[in-house]
C-alpha cells in the first residue's frame, strides 16, 4: 500500500511560480516512475510530467519549458516546479504512481492562476 500526499498548491498571478511536492509512503520509492497529472474543471485528467527511477523527465507539450519535475529519493518526494504560470494551468494537480497492476493517486492540490 502506498499513500501519496501532495502539497504546495495555491493561488498565483499569471507569470508566477509554484512548487508542488508529493511525499510517498512505503519502501522502494527510488525504483518507481512518478508522475504528475492535472484536471481542469470540465476536462479530462491529463498527464503532464513523468520522472523515471533514473531521474529522466518527460513533459506534455502544454507545460514543456515551463515546468520541471524532479525527485529526492532520500525523502521519498517528487516535485513539480511550475514557472510562467498561465490561467489555463488552473486545475487540481495529482501525484500518481503504478506498482505492478495497482495505481495510486494522491488527493490532489488546487492550483489557481488568476489576476
Amino acid at each position: 500500500q502506498v499513500q501519496l500526499v501532495e502539497s504546495g498548491g495555491g493561488a498565483v498571478q499569471p507569470g508566477g511560480s509554484l512548487r508542488l511536492s508529493c511525499v510517498a509512503s512505503g519502501n522502494f520509492f527510488n525504483i518507481y516512475t512518478m508522475e504528475w497529472y492535472r484536471q481542469a474543471p470540465g476536462k479530462q485528467r491529463e498527464q503532464i510530467a513523468t520522472i523515471s527511477s533514473g531521474g529522466n523527465g518527460a513533459y506534455a507539450n502544454s507545460v514543456k519549458g515551463r515546468f520541471t519535475i524532479s525527485r529526492d529519493n532520500a525523502k521519498n518526494t517528487v516535485y513539480l516546479e511550475m514557472n510562467s504560470l498561465k490561467p489555463e494551468d488552473t486545475a487540481v494537480y495529482y501525484c500518481f504512481t503504478r506498482r505492478g497492476i495497482v495505481d495510486y493517486w494522491g488527493q490532489g492540490t488546487q492550483v489557481t492562476v488568476s489576476s
